[in-house]
């Protein structure tokens, strides 16, 4: 018998709506199997589609299932945004006055309601009045699984699908906290904003590229994500690749303790991540909209 499921839409990462990345949340997954769940997510066809659940471990105030059309991840950034925003929406009561807790593949992670600097890149915007935009949302960065620098013949491989020469890469690492992100940075935003990537000898990659922008700008950086391997030529944009660049950039004062990034420029987003390290953690946030709500039947 076919089961009616609440439903949502969520953008995540600007404040203009239908301008950042969006994620499809099945907020009553609970009694839906693992193939289903594949199925379904193969069938948005979005970057991810995730499904909330009771949570097993008594701390978490739900569990979360991350899926891309292809497979499962442990963590995902903007699905972790996004969710939140629409599992607060249908009512979800925190345990916590000062935080979400999340049970995820990675672990337990924090989520808070919390101000975040930056806004609309393009100042000319307004957000849709008809498009509820919910509190700004940020997820504290779960530990790197790897890090490091990045094996030199492949880095020469990124050089080679990036179409630039070695040289022009002036630093990397491994930032992985689930999906398995290398990282790159070149010299400016201009010039990852430039690329065009040719992936075809490195089709597994899962790559983010960083350069600064020019002093005096609103943003310390451009990101782009690719995940050619997972069927998604390049991310809008994307928590987790934000979260592990952070802790690289901030560990080794290639940027100060609080910044913002943009990402989704190339494909005519408006993204802006706000990363802010306080102690020990470093936080990941943006703006959420809940976009669409109704009901999916399983």
């Amino acid at each position: 018998m076919s089961q009616h499921r609440r439903f949502a839409q969520v953008d995540v990462f600007s404040a203009v709506p239908f301008q950042g990345n969006p994620v499809a949340v099945i907020v009553d997954a609970d009694g839906l199997d693992d193939t289903k769940m594949a199925r379904i997510a193969n069938w948005t066809n979005l970057s991810e589609t995730t499904f909330v659940l009771p949570p097993d471990d008594p701390g978490a105030d739900y569990r979360l299932r991350i899926f891309t059309p292809h497979r499962e991840l442990p963590f995902a950034g903007h699905p972790t945004l996004g969710s939140a925003a629409a599992w607060l929406d249908a009512g979800g009561a925190p345990m916590h006055d000062d935080r979400i807790v999340q049970e995820c593949g990675a672990g337990l992670v924090d989520i808070r309601r919390s101000p975040c600097r930056g806004g609309p890149t393009d100042p000319t915007d307004q957000t849709d009045p008809t498009v509820e935009t919910s509190e700004t949302l940020a997820f504290a960065a779960p530990d790197r699984l790897r890090s490091g620098p990045l094996d030199e013949a492949y880095v020469a491989q990124i050089a080679t699908a990036l179409g630039v020469d070695r040289s022009e890469i002036l630093d990397h690492q491994w930032a992985d906290n689930g999906p398995g992100w290398a990282a790159v940075r070149l010299s400016s935003a201009e010039k990852v904003l430039a690329l065009n990537p040719d992936f075809s000898a490195i089709p597994d990659a899962k790559l983010g590229l960083l350069g600064a922008h020019p002093e005096g700008t609103d943003h310390e950086y451009e990101i782009r994500a690719f995940v050619p391997g997972v069927g998604v030529a390049e991310d809008p944009v994307t928590g987790s690749l934000n979260a592990s660049v952070a802790q690289w950039l901030i560990g080794e004062n290639l940027a100060p303790n609080s910044y913002t990034a943009t990402q989704g420029t190339a494909l005519g987003r408006s993204g802006v991540i706000s990363i802010s390290a306080e102690h020990d953690e470093i936080w990941i946030g943006g703006a959420t909209s809940i976009c669409v709500r109704g009901t999916v039947h399983t």
